[in-house]
């Protein structure tokens, strides 16, 4: 049985050359073209058939159809319909071309083309470039490119991996051990090792030795790739090990990429809606919803216009936000995806460490010294303060009290301003102290800042829930307990209680029928370990994804908070990462949850928080930040992105301070 139809474009029923190429002609002839007639026909045909009816429109009209649409058409809509009338080796053969020629190189194309084509598609792609261009593209290659990068590009250009029911039995442990001494267990990285394996062996055979290599190793290959090679070679090996693991999560990723943030890669989002709308479409939809919590559909919809999004949603094909099952391909990518997760040893870094010649009294001192007399010298406070640890810090408060009688934190309060006062007293409180005082913050005056109190009490550990209701009670007089009943109200208010009783069972009743309290009862009080695994069974015995059960049926704060567990127990680093996201996309910056994030996790877990920042956002966290900060204030950028990278220990302006 051959395998079943994954694609949104199928073959035409009835399907008439001669008379589809006459609708084309009419739809293009006198002053202007009908639109939308070009568009519904050529989207309601395969490929196969777009080929027959160029050849009867050549036949009848005496003219070449594509080179009438161009005339006709404009823009991104015209480069979107020109796609979908070429062969797919001629289209790629174009996008190739177009990545290579003139005075830079498009390698983000390169490396999702010949990362992603089957051995006959590169084949079929060589001969076309040749025959197109009149060139070898192997050749043009080498002379665009070089490095690893070159080599890897120049071994999958041959199209000799191994097909996919070839997998070595004999071999697989022994390749995943080669892998791992070319890499993490050497000083330096065998690259040329990576390239053979990665290169030639078959998908099936790769997907074994990258478990076997995480038994080995303790950590996924990808998370090797990208300690051990750099670069455009990192990205293209990432892209390589993506598409071995799934192809359809591969470009759900690309595509989400493509329109994210301002602005939308066209380019990409048009060469992949035209490549997989007869291939996988169907389940690269499904990955993208199993991802990012949004159809792709929705998306496009959002991100597009005109005929150009029509074009678009109908290879998409449909929207599957209304969905909670999950088509074959993503069930099987999302129980893999629990499994990793559950099994998977991540090392947690922060970018904030101990200062190594730490002086306490001297620090006093300099602090004191910074802000005596007319204005204050913000530059060595920041230095100072983002250079020590919490521990540290701690010991300067003691110290400067001891020393200069003066309390640090009313100085603090006094001398700076604004975010920067925000800032600089949220890392000179203990953790503790700091989660309490936003709390008090996320539940004081007239509105309640629920999103706060679901990301405080979700990501913190049982002691650390404990240390901050002390710090609360310490603080403020009151029961932390006690503030949240008297702010909120109904389930929400019994699941941020329960959360706040640091996984005790009283505020949840396991043995209710009503779902809500059934997910309350699980969700609040089951280790992160242990519902790994149960959402990893939720998949296998019933086929649904929990995210999307929990969108599905459950509503308001309650839904957030349920949604927040879920994203936490999956990958707490991506969950702050979208936090931080969401905190600076669009007008204006959430700047409580900026500095809240940026300071709680700085010695936890912001190294990774990074991390998952770039690698789903495509610009570091730095970056973003810079960009934010200027859209604000030119002044604040100075001031507050000086402060901000210190606390991710990344490069200052000066390039003499390096995590």
């Amino acid at each position: 049985m051959g395998k079943e139809f994954r694609g949104t474009i199928a073959d035409q029923p009835d399907f008439d050359a001669g008379s589809d190429a006459e609708a084309l002609y009419n739809a293009m002839k006198g002053f202007g073209s009908d639109k939308e007639a070009i568009l519904d026909l050529i989207t309601s045909r395969s490929n196969a058939q777009r080929q027959k009816i160029r050849a009867a429109y050549k036949s009848q009209y005496g003219k070449d159809l594509i080179d009438d649409l161009k005339y006709e058409l404009t823009g991104k809509f015209e480069r979107l319909i020109v796609g979908l009338m070429r062969t797919p080796a001629y289209h790629d053969a174009k996008e190739i071309k177009d990545a290579i020629k003139g005075a830079g190189t498009d390698e983000k194309c390169l490396i999702e083309i010949l990362a992603s084509r089957t051995n006959e598609q590169i084949h079929n792609l060589v001969a076309a470039y040749k025959d197109a261009y009149g060139r070898d593209l192997e050749e043009d290659v080498i002379g665009d490119t070089s490095g690893h990068f070159r080599k890897m590009l120049i071994v999958l250009l041959q199209g000799t991996r191994e097909e996919d029911d070839v997998v070595s039995e004999d071999l697989v442990e022994q390749d995943a051990q080669d892998l791992y001494d070319a890499g993490e267990a050497q000083w330096g990285t065998d690259e040329a090792k990576f390239i053979m394996l990665l290169g030639n062996r078959s998908v099936t055979h790769l997907q074994l030795v990258f478990d076997e290599y995480e038994k080995i190793a303790e950590k996924s290959i990808e998370d090797s790739i990208k300690s051990e090679l750099s670069g455009d070679f990192e990205r293209l090996m990432l892209a390589v090990v993506q598409c071995i693991r799934s192809k359809p999560m591969f470009f759900a990723k690309c595509l989400y990429k493509s329109m994210k943030g301002l602005g939308t890669a066209d380019n990409t989002l048009i060469r992949i809606m035209v490549s997989r709308s007869e291939t996988d479409m169907l389940d690269i939809r499904e990955c993208f919803r199993l991802r990012y919590e949004k159809s792709l559909y929705n998306m496009i919809q959002d991100d597009t216009s005109g005929e150009y999004k029509r074009t678009l949603l109908k290879l998409c094909g449909g929207d599957d936000d209304i969905a909670g099952e999950f088509f074959p391909e993503a069930a099987q990518i999302a129980y893999k995806m629990w499994e990793t997760s559950s099994m998977t040893k991540v090392q947690l870094r922060g970018t904030v460490r101990p200062y190594q010649n730490f002086d306490p009294a001297s620090d006093a001192k300099a602090l004191r010294k910074a802000m005596k007399g007319f204005g204050t010298d913000e530059d060595t406070i920041i230095d100072i303060v983002t250079q020590r640890s919490n521990a540290q810090r701690q010991e300067i408060r003691r110290i400067f009290k001891s020393l200069l009688g003066r309390d640090l934190m009313a100085d603090l309060k006094s001398e700076l301003s604004k975010n920067l006062e925000r800032l600089i007293l949220g890392l000179m409180m203990t953790p503790a102290e700091f989660d309490a005082k936003m709390m008090k913050k996320a539940m004081e005056g007239a509105g309640t800042d629920e999103h706060s109190l679901i990301e405080i009490l979700v990501t913190r550990s049982n002691q650390e829930i404990q240390e901050m209701c002390a710090a609360y009670k310490n603080a403020y007089k009151k029961s932390l307990e006690d503030a949240i009943a008297s702010e909120t109200s109904g389930k929400f208010k019994r699941i941020l209680i329960s959360l706040a009783q640091v996984h005790l069972h009283n505020a949840c009743n396991s043995e209710s029928d009503d779902m809500e309290d059934k997910f309350m009862s699980i969700l609040c009080t089951r280790s992160f370990p242990h519902l790994r695994r149960v959402f990893q069974e939720f998949v296998r015995c019933s086929n649904k994804d929990i995210e999307q059960i929990i969108k599905k049926e459950m509503s308001g704060d309650f839904k957030n908070a349920m949604f927040a567990i879920v994203r936490s127990v999956k990958n707490q680093p991506s969950y702050f990462a979208d936090r931080l996201y969401k905190a600076m996309k669009g007008l204006g910056t959430d700047d409580r949850a900026l500095i809240r994030i940026m300071v709680s996790r700085s010695e936890i877990d912001l190294f990774n928080i990074r991390k998952e920042f770039k690698e789903t956002h495509e610009a570091s966290l730095h970056e973003f930040i810079q960009v934010e900060m200027l859209v604000v204030s030119c002044v604040f950028l100075l001031i507050h992105t000086a402060c901000i990278c210190a606390c991710v220990t990344l490069v200052r302006s000066d390039e003499k301070r390096v995590v």
